[in-house]
């Protein structure tokens, strides 16, 4: 019996593995409805404890503007595979290469969306090779480490997934609370059947390495600033992971469009997805002008 998906692909979208030079990665790929004029080709990379289906309301309306978007789960990250024990396999310029390699097999130049660490990994990527892409877009994710509050968290996880099976983890998850209330890998675009199957397909590697990264980045906006690309910065008007004014200032400090998306919290591709959807094809409208 062939194994049902977690996830439905939005409609109008596919789901396969992009074959890369680097491996391949689980994607969900749709295209521009076939009235609209094809505009572009949008690459969008998760964050921590996420999947390419954050991005899944997305794909309608950016479709009726005329993009293609490309959601990719990161290698170790739900149906991409990865090492489950190796955490320099994770490390933050092999998950840039990563997006590089994605990127490439694409064939053209795309928008490149990061929300969260996503972010991060984004501008890491753009910071080794920035000619693959046409702008980068910021979508809540910060110029450096996470708040006090929120590295408390990533540390809670961290020390449980130490001890701890992914399964155990879960339960230790849903027994601290509703998901409004809990967040994180609890909170997502599914029933919480689906969101535990998607936090049991991450590596735990991955979520080691890469929540040291979130505790950890440095703030890169300087070199960033010296890349010729048009920046955006997107985030909802209340954010616990980076406050709103450190986000208006990396605005402010890299010239970059900025987007505060009222309604939403720290994902505004979930929270309000047609004004999200309609800021980044204004955005990449804008880019195509210029």
């Amino acid at each position: 019996m062939t194994r049902q998906p977690t996830f439905a692909p939005p409609p109008g979208a596919r789901a396969y593995h992009l074959r890369t030079t680097r491996g391949e990665f689980a994607v969900v790929d749709s295209s521009p409805r076939t009235e609209a004029e094809v505009k572009g080709v949008a690459l969008m990379v998760p964050g921590f404890t996420g999947s390419k289906e954050d991005f899944g309301l997305l794909h309608e309306p950016l479709g009726a503007r005329g993009y293609r978007v490309v959601a990719v789960d990161g290698r170790g990250q739900y149906e991409s595979d990865g090492p489950a024990d190796d955490e320099t396999a994770y490390a933050q310029r092999e998950l840039a290469r990563d997006v590089l390699a994605q990127a490439a097999a694409l064939g053209v130049p795309v928008h490149l969306v990061g929300h969260s660490l996503g972010g991060q990994i984004a501008r890491a990527a753009v910071l080794l090779d920035h000619s693959p892409f046409l702008s980068l877009t910021l979508v809540s994710s910060g110029p450096a480490e996470i708040s006090v509050s929120q590295r408390q968290r990533v540390k809670l996880l961290r020390d449980a997934l130490a001890v701890m099976s992914m399964e155990k983890v879960w339960e230790a998850i849903e027994a601290m609370g509703p998901p409004e209330e809990v967040g994180g890998p609890a909170r997502g675009l599914g029933d919480q059947e689906q969101l535990r199957r998607r936090w049991l397909g991450n590596k735990p590697a991955q979520l080691l390495a890469t929540g040291r990264q979130l505790c950890t980045e440095p703030d890169r906006v300087a070199e960033l600033a010296a890349v010729p690309l048009p920046f955006h910065v997107l985030s909802g008007a209340h954010d616990d992971t980076w406050p709103v004014a450190i986000l208006d200032d990396m605005a402010a400090r890299l010239s970059a469009h900025r987007t505060i998306v009222m309604g939403a919290e720290h994902s505004p591709n979930a929270d309000q997805p047609l004004p999200t959807a309609r800021a980044l094809a204004d955005f990449w409208d804008g880019t195509r002008a210029a």
